[in-house]
């Protein structure tokens, strides 16, 4: 059964060539096929589309109104064909992704770069906010990917976990000597402490574990920003609890101190999340690739 776009795709050819017998050729039809499907288009119409000549056929003014809005619609379909190869190709669309600030900076930038140099007219849209934040905006479908701090527990999510992380804590000078030896949480959480915001998943991995220990944290600063963290410990105002790799440049300049624990705090991990119901675009699925292939 020939459909109606391949009835408009005659009709337009034939309109074309002026010609039935052209239109044939190019289409790699027979020409009584050709003529088949003028007339079942004009039936459907109930409008003759062309006059006949013994030299060839003319559009009818009905038919030169309708080729003006068939030309355009088939070129259009012709345009978004080739969007699609350029999505898959690389060569157009938008990469978006919901990650934290701290992420970003110490995690995420080295891949955007080297993403941005093998694809560079792919455009990216980076929607900032905490992991919490971030995993709702991916189930509303504002972004394709979100790369946060694991564990993440959705069974609608797909996990791919890429670099271990852990949480310590640092004091700036004027602790150094006090916490000069290994300490235990329960003494520690006698002092000043420096955490993230409530709602931060890094806080409540942390918060959780010193609860599986029967200890309740009472935090004398909660603040939104890792980089505050680091800069509240270092001049002295409390002991912060901080992602170790994050803070190596304030711990190898001797700005803050890493505080030696008895017990040292489970590893988690920085992974990337999308939706299972939703196939990842392909530049979604290239940026995902290069980051698996420098999974650690």
């Amino acid at each position: 059964m020939v459909g109606k776009l391949d009835l408009y795709k005659v009709f337009w050819m034939v309109g074309r060539n002026k010609s039935f017998s052209k239109a044939a050729k190019s289409l790699y039809m027979t020409q009584p096929a050709v003529s088949q499907a003028i007339m079942q288009l004009e039936r459907e119409l109930d409008t003759r589309l062309f006059h006949r000549t013994p030299k060839g056929v003319s559009l009818t003014n009905e038919g030169s109104l309708l080729f003006e809005y068939v030309h355009s619609s088939l070129n259009l379909i012709n345009a978004g064909e080739e969007k699609i190869l350029e999505f898959k190709n690389l060569t157009a669309g938008e990469l978006k992704i919901g990650v934290g600030d701290t992420i970003t900076k110490y995690f995420l930038l080295p891949y955007l770069e080297a993403f941005h140099n093998k694809y560079p007219n792919i455009k990216f849209k980076i929607v900032n906010g905490t992991t919490l934040e971030t995993l709702s905006i991916l189930k509303a479908g504002e972004v394709d990917i979100a790369v946060c701090n694991f564990p993440v527990e959705d069974s609608a999510l797909e996990r791919i976990a890429f670099i271990d992380i852990h949480d310590t804590f640092v004091c700036g000078e004027k602790y150094k000597d006090i916490l000069s030896g290994p300490i235990s949480l329960d003494e520690l959480v006698d002092l000043p402490l420096i955490f993230l915001e409530p709602n931060s998943n890094s806080r409540k991995y942390v918060e959780d574990y010193l609860l599986s220990k029967g200890i309740k944290l009472s935090p004398e600063f909660e603040l939104g920003s890792h980089d505050l963290l680091l800069e509240f410990a270092k001049i002295n105002l409390g002991i912060a609890c901080v992602t170790k790799e994050f803070s190596m440049e304030y711990l190898e300049k001797e700005l803050v101190y890493e505080v030696q624990l008895k017990e040292d705090i489970p590893t988690r991990n920085i992974g990337l999340c999308f939706l299972k119901s939703v196939p990842l675009s392909p530049a979604s699925t290239k940026f995902v690739e290069m980051i698996e292939g420098n999974k650690e």
